[in-house]
């Protein structure tokens, strides 16, 4: 017996994964399809594709039908399962194998859903070089001769008589525009709510073209979002208005030039002369001696009137 394999149960709009059912949705098993957890294992053992895993658990496909699932333990397939379905007559008691698959279990690793060629492309993938032309029959596209809904686009290529073989169409305006006012500079970002004000009053704002132009500009500050597209109410902290709170910061001070050298004029004290140095200390050690005798008397007297109290 040979094992059918996924794709063949795709074609035939067979189930091209096992998921398991919650409990109330379980219709009951014949006991003759339930009990026959040997039949299929045996069946997965005649198939010669490996070691057959535990027993899973037996799903109800129909009065006549049932599948029961056993671990696959084969290389590179981690959490896929066997599934043998089992058919039985209403009437009989005689089991039959009516194909074995192997599918992917909850938790198998499996490859990414397939995407047609054209729809694989994301945003940013587009590297210098590289052709990416519009899909055909683009929603976002009309042709440049039918009117764009933009007044000023309008009136403008009638009067010169000039205009592009396709423009951007109603509904491509409106993708971009709700785009990029959910982007990284829309008004309900983190930087635009902790901004001072917006950028429609800032100085460095250039409003779009079109009808555009009352939501959307381009930021010419380098220190922001230069260059971006930006919501009119998106806002960040180098708007043109921006001051320094009174107080924020370090105190001013005016430059101090390390380089420049000031000059402070210091007097000179008299030269003195030696004769007059001589004389002036000799007058000092005469009247240091004199006090000091002085000092001596009175220390003498005052203690010879301690002793004749004292007697």
């Amino acid at each position: 017996m040979t094992a059918r394999p996924a794709t063949d149960l795709l074609r035939y709009g067979k189930m091209d994964r096992v998921s398991p059912q919650p409990a109330s949705e379980l219709a009951p098993v014949r006991p003759v399809l339930a009990d026959a957890v040997d039949l299929a294992r045996q069946a997965l053992v005649d198939l010669g594709e490996g070691e057959v895993g535990e027993h899973l658990g037996v799903t109800f496909e129909d009065e006549s039908a049932a599948t029961h699932r056993f671990t696959a333990q084969l290389p590179g397939y981690r959490g896929w399962q066997w599934a043998v379905v089992l058919a039985a007559a209403p009437d009989s008691d005689h089991v039959t194998v009516s194909e074995l698959v192997l599918l992917p279990g909850p938790d198998a690793l499996t490859a990414p859903d397939w995407l047609p060629w054209d729809e694989r492309v994301r945003a940013g993938d587009l590297t210098p070089g590289g052709l990416l032309p519009p899909r055909a029959g683009d929603p976002r596209l009309v042709p440049g001769y039918v009117a764009t809904g933009d007044p000023v686009v309008d009136d403008l290529a009638f009067e010169v008589g000039l205009g592009r073989k396709q423009v951007m169409s109603l509904e491509g305006r409106l993708d971009a525009a709700e785009r990029w006012r959910e982007g990284e500079y829309g008004p309900d970002t983190e930087m635009a709510k902790a901004a001072p004000s917006t950028c429609e009053l800032c100085g460095f704002y250039l409003p779009l073209a079109g009808s555009l132009r009352v939501a959307f500009g381009v930021c010419g500050n380098e220190m922001a979002a230069d260059g971006r597209v930006v919501y009119a109410e998106y806002g960040c902290g180098a708007h043109s208005d921006t001051e320094l709170p009174t107080g924020a910061g370090s105190p001013q001070f005016d430059a101090y030039d390390d380089g420049a050298v000031e000059i402070v004029a210091n007097p000179v004290p008299a030269p003195v002369d030696a004769a007059e140095g001589s004389e002036n200390a000799e007058a000092s050690e005469n009247a240091e001696g004199s006090e000091n005798a002085e000092a001596s008397e009175k220390t003498a007297n005052t203690e010879e009137e301690d002793a004749a109290s004292t007697n």
